[in-house]
């Protein structure tokens, strides 16, 4: 995948997998036309490879990513089939993002299993290559927020797909991959009025995130400290989330641009994490296009 192939400004959204069908397709299509150029969805429950083909059949020329594919919940074979399947059906517009995520949702549900995270994306990626349709290197990315994950998305994939990471955390994530693989952050953003507001809808969300282990040593690494952490503090909570008006989530995205990100997905926080923030997303799509 070349860089000019996934640039601009995309959505990251578990409304897109877990909200209703009917609305996701109509949403998808919304999106499309309003100019971002992927789509991203998480894999927490559910089928994402159905909800990918669901969102491809909803568009035209968006691409279609899982931000990302849980590779403890999948088989590198199963999944190397259905990317051929939906990239025959729908074009090559099926970007695959593929992650670990955390020790304790993994393990919650099978204890133990969760070990050697970069070993086992190294046996995942070895599966999808020994594929009797594998997926293509350029098609693939990783989540990746350390050094040694960032290495592996830089010799075995198109690039890294970093979660919850700033600006600064981008600049790093772009000297550790070179110049060559893509640099693809999520951004959560927040449109209102006031402090107040963004910590009545912004401070729950992000205080999920930090009890995870892989994201709070991200967030130890790159300068945060553990008081920052504990009381969730207007430090960490200013870098996580983009908060205010149309200006202020430009200004954040072309930080991370500046910083060495070829594409910024943004994930916009309502008060109804269930509801399908559409009017957000036509906002901020306005204020792109100037």
């Amino acid at each position: 995948m070349a860089h000019t192939e996934l640039s601009g400004i995309g959505v990251w959204s578990n409304q897109l997998h877990y909200g209703d069908p009917s609305e996701a397709a109509d949403a998808a299509a919304e999106l499309e036309e309003l100019g971002f150029s992927a789509l991203w969805i998480p894999d927490v429950s559910g089928s994402v490879l159905d909800a990918v083909g669901h969102l491809l059949a909803a568009t035209k020329r968006t691409i279609i990513a899982t931000g990302i594919l849980n590779l403890w919940m999948h088989e590198p074979d199963t999944v190397a089939d259905s990317y051929a399947a939906l990239t025959a059906a729908h074009g090559d517009r099926f970007l695959l993002g593929i992650g670990v995520s955390h020790a304790p949702l993994i393990d919650a549900r099978q204890p133990g299993r969760y070990r050697q995270p970069l070993a086992a994306t190294t046996a995942f990626l070895d599966g999808l290559d020994a594929a009797q349709r594998p997926v293509p290197v350029d098609r693939r990315v990783l989540a990746a927020l350390g050094p040694k994950m960032l290495a592996l998305a830089a010799s075995r994939a198109a690039g890294a797909h970093p979660y919850l990471v700033t600006p600064e955390h981008t600049a790093s994530a772009r000297a550790a991959l070179g110049d060559g693989p893509l640099l693809l952050p999520e951004q959560a953003v927040l449109l209102c009025d006031s402090r107040d507001e963004a910590r009545a809808i912004g401070t729950d969300w992000l205080r999920a995130y930090l009890g995870l282990p892989n994201y709070a040593n991200n967030l130890l690494r790159i300068g945060f400290s553990q008081d920052d952490l504990a009381q969730v503090s207007d430090r960490l909570f200013d870098a996580i989330i983009a908060w205010g008006d149309e200006a202020a989530i430009l200004r954040r995205v072309a930080e991370h641009q500046a910083a060495g990100a070829d594409h910024v997905c943004i994930q916009a926080l309502v008060a109804d994490h269930l509801s399908f923030p559409r009017d957000q997303w036509r906002r901020i799509a306005a204020a792109f296009r100037g």
